[in-house]
C-alpha cells in the first residue's frame, strides 16, 4: 500500500513539472511574438526616410503602446505629423517628448528632415548614440512653432 501512494505522488509531481514546463515554453513563444520597441524605432525611421508616414506612424503607435512616453517615438511621430500639415499634432508630440528626452541618446548621422521643418532621428545603435536628444527636440519645437506662424508648406519649407 505504501509503495502504492508513492508511485500515485511520484506520478503527480512528474505531472505538474511536465505542466510547468509546458506553460514556460508558451510564456517563452509570446516573449518572443512580443512587440520589439528598438526594432520598431529603427522599421519605423527606415520608412520615414523613404517617406512612408502612414506605415511608420503605424509603428510609433505600437512603440508608443509598449514603452509610452519613449522620446524618440515621440518626436519621430511629430514629424510624421509635419507630413500631414498637422503642427498642432506635431507640437504636442514634441512637447511630450521634451519631458523624457534629456539623457535618451540618438545617431545624428541619421537623420531624416520632413518638410525641411522637423527631423526624425534614428536610433541608436546597441543603446549607444553620439547625440542627446533633448536639445534636438527643442530645435524640432523651435521649427514647428515658426512654421505654425509662417504658414509653411511641408517638402517646401516656409513660404
Amino acid at each position: 500500500m505504501k509503495r502504492t501512494w508513492v508511485k500515485v505522488i511520484a506520478i503527480v509531481v512528474a505531472l505538474v513539472l511536465c505542466g510547468a514546463g509546458v506553460a514556460l515554453a508558451q510564456k517563452a513563444k509570446q516573449a518572443e511574438k512580443e512587440f520589439d520597441v528598438s526594432k520598431g524605432l529603427l522599421d519605423s525611421y527606415n520608412l520615414i526616410e523613404k517617406k512612408q508616414y502612414k506605415k511608420a506612424d503605424e509603428i510609433l503607435d505600437k512603440v508608443l503602446q509598449k514603452d509610452p512616453g519613449n522620446p524618440l517615438a515621440l518626436n519621430n511621430k511629430a514629424s510624421v505629423m509635419v507630413s500631414e500639415k498637422k503642427f498642432d499634432k506635431a507640437a504636442s508630440y514634441l512637447n511630450q517628448a521634451l519631458a523624457n528626452a534629456k539623457g535618451f541618446m540618438v545617431q545624428s548621422t541619421r537623420i531624416c528632415k520632413v518638410g525641411n521643418i522637423c527631423s526624425a532621428y534614428a536610433p541608436a545603435a546597441g543603446g549607444t548614440g553620439n547625440q542627446d536628444l533633448e536639445p534636438l527636440i527643442k530645435i524640432n519645437i523651435e521649427m514647428v512653432k515658426d512654421s505654425k506662424s509662417a504658414g509653411s508648406v511641408p517638402g517646401k519649407g516656409l513660404k
